[in-house]
């Protein structure tokens, strides 16, 4: 039996970890769930929102499921999804983006990937204030970043009989920067001869995504672009409550939904575990269980299409939990 590391967060994350579970559970897949607490709600007593003993679970089983964690504001605490990439060196955030059918959205044929690279360019945080009146952010783009992100964004491609590999840059203006990035997907394309590749600038992209969505199939973004093109598309399919995600290294994985721990229904059975399921979905084919994968994302699918048990933010009325016994039902 395979065991993974479950974070179960805060806000309404131990709701959304808990219908998950126990989907997964009625699909008949077994997994031996290592629970670990993150978060806010864990500060008061191990003095930190991301104690040492997660990163060790991870280590441990090399792949994660976590659901939102709060970041509290103005205590001195960095963010705990930049914490887990830095000390996993989780270099890929993965963002496949699809429409669904029961989710009202302007677009139909969307279905798309976002590989965005996760460990420099501006987030690399390196900032100085010069005066008063000025402040300057250093841009780190590196060969080695940018040759494995490229690398993972094809295997990806070939993987999951993708066909098209974009690389989303702005190297008419960053020509150094972005053109090293170019200049590395192109090498690593020539590896990849069945794998059709094109370049786009990036504001171009933006543009192309909402005018004809269905040009895109894989795209490889440095770390900025990624960020907000990914939000982009997930717009495009629905919004962040359908959002899944995952952000993956060499040795370890960690799969994620998008959206915040909403801490304003925390606790009220109204939240949609939705993109949770797509997350833990993605990270059972991460793990070589794509039976079941499939099985939980066609009931997911026909509960969506069906709509007689949807929660509040998708139209509905149901609570968390009738979502989820409607989804087992479809199993």
């Amino acid at each position: 039996m395979r065991t993974v590391t479950l974070i179960n967060g805060d806000g309404i994350g131990p709701e959304i970890t808990d219908a998950v579970v126990k989907i997964i559970a009625a699909s008949g897949l077994e997994i031996n769930w290592d629970l670990q607490t993150a978060g806010a709600d864990v500060i008061e007593k191990e003095g930190t929102p991301l104690p040492d003993r997660v990163i060790e679970s991870i280590k441990k089983n090399k792949v994660a499921l976590k659901a939102p964690v709060t970041t509290p504001i103005g205590k001195g605490f960095r963010s705990v999804n930049v914490q887990l990439r830095k000390s996993l060196d989780l270099y890929s955030n993965l963002r496949p983006c699809k429409n669904i059918d029961g989710i009202n959205t302007k677009f139909s044929d969307v279905d798309l990937v976002i590989v965005r690279e996760n460990t420099e360019d501006l987030y690399a945080g390196i900032e100085r204030q010069i005066d008063e009146n000025h402040a300057e952010s250093i841009k780190i783009i590196s060969r080695e970043a940018s040759l494995r992100i490229a690398e993972f964004a094809f295997d990806y491609a070939v993987k999951y009989k993708r066909k098209k590999v974009t690389a989303v840059t702005k190297a008419n203006i960053c020509k150094l920067t972005d053109g090293l990035f170019l200049e590395c997907c192109r090498k690593v394309k020539e590896k990849y001869p069945n794998i059709e590749y094109n370049e786009i600038l990036v504001d171009n992209a933006c543009m192309q995504l909402v005018q004809n969505p269905e040009k895109f199939d894989v795209m490889v973004l440095p770390n900025l672009y990624g960020d907000i093109v990914s939000d982009l598309c997930a717009g495009l399919i629905g919004g962040l409550g359908v959002a899944q995600g995952a952000n993956i290294g060499k040795d370890y994985a960690v799969f994620e939904p998008v959206h915040g721990s909403a801490p304003d229904i925390k606790g009220q059975n109204k939240a949609n575990p939705t993109a949770l399921l797509l997350s833990a979905i993605e990270m059972l084919k991460y793990i070589g269980e794509t039976v079941y994968a499939e099985k939980i994302d066609k009931a997911l699918r026909k509960t969506l299409k069906e709509g007689k048990s949807l929660t509040a933010d998708l139209g509905g009325n149901a609570s968390t939990t009738e979502f989820r016994d409607e989804i087992i039902k479809n199993l």
